[in-house]
């Protein structure tokens, strides 16, 4: 058995990677030497004794890159095949829709009637020259292609003309009965209210009253941007406090579930993954929910550290796959690994992982919250908005590497970050305010013990065999945040709730 498993690996070796073989008449790949020089440094050691100052990290060669842009190729045929079947779909139909007879568009509306369809009798309407009609600036709106029967060219009404109704011709000045019905129905149909503000409050879920509305910023306001949805932004994020609670891993998994992985391996994984994350420039979000799976199925299943990142790759393959337009193709998972795991055990682990989480793949995670915290933060608040964002970014990033902030909700991590980048940016300031309050739905002295373990976590830093958070927000795009100098201790009354 170990030898025909020996000779699985031999040959499987061979063939995975053949852009690093010599092809017969093609241009001649680069050395061994070379390739290694490039090729990032595989997660071999789990346990993190290293007898140097932690393993160097490389940057992944430019082959990887291409291979994750070609990997989009074929997702862009298909969308262009798609695109072509809904657009002859949509000719066929276009098709059939010239080829149909169209109905008389209105009672008055075409001469080419029907035979057997007599014509309506127009009511003879003496004129008045004296009177008004109610519906007289509509009659400054002419249709362009306009003709004697009141038809345009493409065989459509103009909008005046085809108000002109009997119930519309007989309105004047002197119908007020029938001008009254009119207006009571339109008041009945379209709901028209004369306090545009009074209506908009009412859908909103725990609408504080009148008197508390003076301190509190309206931070759904901008109803021109479409991603910010002002309209449903309440209720979205009222079900995202109810799901979270459902989404969440077990608490205590690694005193009764695991037995051969303990918290500084699951930290080391997760380190590791942020510079792959980084190194492919994946969203956050796909960072977020691969921890999320990682500790959701962990929660339940037993492993070894052999496979615990195959599960942490097939995690993070699942999660590109939800969030991202390109998602890396299972050999580049295999490929960051140096090898490690063949491309069947990665497919699966992710069958694995999807059939424990039961296809439940969205979940609620600190990233969710924290941007609408942000914008709250930000809307009544004198800091730079970037330096804000980036700094609780930092804060919630380093949350992924312990294991006993698990304790906490991914709301209450999202708040506290907030609560600990705004006193880490101007100290003297109380951090929290009614805004704040008021769209996170907690209270200072429910931040008090996440805060000081950020905090904590902040000062003395995730450790030096940990790099990767604090280096990746040590660079200029994120304006410094993991140098932000960060005061010793937080005032006590920063965490009382009569002062907000």
């Amino acid at each position: 058995m170990s030898s025909i498993a020996a000779s699985r690996r031999s040959s499987s070796a061979t063939a995975k990677r053949p852009a690093m073989a010599e092809s017969a008449g093609g241009p001649k790949a680069p050395g061994p030497d070379a390739a290694q020089a490039k090729k990032r440094v595989a997660l071999g050691n789990i346990t993190n004794v290293a007898a140097g100052g932690g393993r160097k990290v490389a940057p992944l060669p430019g082959t990887a890159k291409l291979n994750s842009a070609a990997s989009g190729a074929p997702v862009k045929k298909g969308s262009l095949a798609s695109a072509r079947s809904v657009s002859s779909i949509r000719g066929s139909a276009v098709k059939s829709a010239s080829t149909k007879p169209a109905p008389p568009l209105s009672r008055y509306g075409s001469t080419t009637q029907k035979q057997n369809v007599p014509p309506p009798k127009v009511p003879t309407i003496v004129h008045v020259p004296n009177r008004i009609p109610a519906l007289a600036p509509c009659s400054s709106f002419v249709s362009p292609g306009r003709s004697e029967d009141s038809v345009s060219v493409d065989e459509t009404m103009s909008i005046c003309d085809s108000m002109k109704s009997p119930d519309f011709e007989y309105i004047d000045n002197g119908d007020s009965s029938m001008l009254a019905s009119l207006q009571r129905r339109a008041n009945e149909h379209l709901r028209i209210s004369d306090d545009r503000d009074a209506e908009e409050t009412k859908w909103k879920k725990n609408a504080p009253a009148p008197t508390e509305m003076d301190s509190i910023c309206d931070v759904d306001n901008d109803f021109e941007d479409p991603q910010l949805c002002a309209t449903l932004a309440s209720d979205i994020y009222m079900h995202l406090r109810e799901a979270e609670t459902r989404k969440r891993p077990s608490t205590d998994f690694m005193e009764m579930i695991q037995k051969d992985v303990n918290p500084s391996m699951r930290a080391i994984l997760i380190d590791w993954l942020v510079e792959v994350a980084e190194e492919y420039r994946l969203v956050p979000d796909t960072l977020y929910l691969t921890v999320n799976y990682i500790d959701r199925y962990l929660s339940g299943n037993e492993i070894n550290r052999q496979r615990l990142q195959l599960l942490g790759v097939a995690c993070m393959l699942i999660a590109a796959k939800y969030e991202e337009i390109c998602a890396p193709q299972v050999e580049e998972f295999c490929y960051i690994t140096d090898n490690t795991y063949f491309r069947d055990e990665v497919l699966e682990m992710e069958a694995s992982v999807l059939n424990y989480l039961k296809f439940e793949m969205t979940a609620p995670t600190a990233k969710c919250f924290l941007r609408r915290f942000a914008r709250a933060a930000q809307v009544c608040d004198e800091d730079p908005a970037l330096h804000l964002e980036f700094v609780a970014n930092y804060v919630s990033e380093l949350s992924l590497l312990e294991y006993n902030l698990l304790s906490y909700p991914p709301s209450l991590i999202a708040a506290s970050a907030i609560f600990l980048a705004k006193f880490i940016l101007q100290p003297t300031k109380y951090p929290w305010n009614s805004t704040l309050a008021h769209y996170t739905q907690y209270k200072p002295s429910e931040l008090c013990d996440c805060v000081k373990a950020l905090h904590r976590l902040f000062s003395v830093g995730p450790g030096r065999n940990l790099p990767a958070i604090r280096e990746k927000y040590s660079q200029h795009k994120y304006k410094f945040a993991a140098k932000k100098h960060c005061p010793p201790s937080i005032p006590t009354e920063f965490f009382r709730d009569a002062t907000c």
